[in-house]
């Protein structure tokens, strides 16, 4: 497989096939949302893909001025994880999660925004691979060869931060081309304000001129031979039908032929990395993601919120 084909997604007998004929690095990426009582560390040291590593998402993050977690890390700190997993830059790196489809796209944009672009979702996560009757262990992990990975650079265009948001907020993008179109993963109830957020006091609502399209929009449910329930994309059409109905045909259009550059926002930077990487199945180039999303915003008293459609 060459560096110019590496697929986005891959299904798990692709990821079976792949491991046969040559060196994966597999990593689960699997996180939780904080009030959840499960723990991903130790669900993976009891079931798991042969091989794979777990990697901490709040762990491979840079610290925040604001306390927020699991914020794209500094180039070192990427590098150094790599190094720690037995990555090197031509390694082919497989990410899972055990929702199925959650924070596993997260994961995989970082590896992107680096230029790790052999890199990979397993499609329906750890539970679409045990629906497939393939192997999985458990226990310890075996000692990894510590390679070396040369410091990268972050791609600038990947990411935007707070006072770029801010500035694009006073822009709409219906009329001006200069503006991002803001793509908000969250739930619909919490973009109008009329849910609560998760985080105690945080206001809910929405950036101005932004657009509500939640990530499970861009995914379906299936169930496994066991009986589990998971996620996976849906079809790259059905994806585009749930861009049109957020933001209508004309600026879909538009999105997927780069003529109008989109931010991707959610609770805290993690199902914004959905919205990402539906974006990308479409072909759609000009997409970066708000790292602090609605958390960062809102926690700040100058951030102007609306609560209405």
């Amino acid at each position: 497989m060459s560096l110019s084909n590496v697929p986005l997604i891959i299904s798990p007998k692709e990821l079976s096939d792949f491991s046969k004929e040559r060196k994966v690095s597999i990593l689960d990426a699997s996180w939780f949302m904080p009030n959840s009582p499960r723990n991903p560390r130790e669900e993976f040291l009891s079931k798991r893909i042969p091989g794979a590593q777990f990697l901490d998402l709040d762990e491979v993050a840079s610290s925040h001025e604001l306390g927020l977690k699991h914020m794209m890390p500094q180039e070192s700190i990427f590098a150094a994880a790599c190094e720690n997993f037995g990555i090197e830059p031509s390694s082919h790196v497989v990410i899972y999660d055990t929702p199925g489809i959650f924070s596993s796209p997260r994961a995989l944009f970082m590896f992107r925004s680096f230029g790790h672009q052999r890199s990979s979702v397993l499609d329906g996560g750890l539970p679409a691979w045990i629906s497939e009757g393939l192997p999985i262990e458990n226990g310890p992990l075996s000692p990894v060869h510590q390679t070396h990975y040369a410091i990268p650079r972050l791609e600038n265009q990947s990411l935007r931060s707070y006072e770029q948001m801010v500035a694009n907020s006073q822009l709409d993008p219906t009329a001006n081309s200069n503006a991002d179109l803001i793509l908000d993963a969250r739930s619909r109830g919490r973009y109008l304000g009329t849910d609560p957020e998760p985080r105690p006091g945080l206001s809910s609502g929405h950036i101005p001129h932004s657009f509500s399209l939640p990530f499970n929009l861009f995914l379906h449910k299936v169930t496994g031979a066991d009986g589990t329930e998971y996620a996976k994309f849906l079809p790259a059409q059905d994806i585009y039908n749930a861009l049109v109905e957020a933001i209508g045909d004309e600026r879909a259009e538009l999105v997927k032929t780069g003529v109008i550059p989109v931010t991707a926002s959610c609770g805290s930077g993690m199902t914004a990395g959905i919205l990402w990487l539906g974006l990308k199945l479409l072909g759609v180039e000009k997409i970066s993601l708000y790292d602090e999303s609605w958390t960062g915003y809102a926690m700040r008293q100058t951030s102007k919120i609306e609560k209405s459609t």
